[in-house]
């Protein structure tokens, strides 16, 4: 199966067997790829302190007051 390749979207080889740079086209592309991860390039978006805290906190109370106070 022929795929583009992810960096510069040549056709590529998707089978390893045929392929030792697959997904890759070539060996350049592949450590172009490894430089991105290693600079840090690739990032996953983080989801804000805020959001999470929102969704996993207990409700509060409408007075403010400690309940257990009651």
């Amino acid at each position: 199966m022929v795929r583009p390749c992810p960096i510069c979207e040549r056709d590529a080889l998707a089978d390893r067997a045929e392929n030792e740079f697959a997904p890759f086209c070539s060996k350049r592309c592949r450590l172009i790829d490894l430089g991105r991860w290693l600079d840090e390039s690739y990032r996953i978006p983080a989801v804000e302190d805020d959001e999470v805290e929102d969704e996993g906190a207990p409700p509060t109370s409408n007075s403010g007051r400690d309940e257990r106070t009651q």
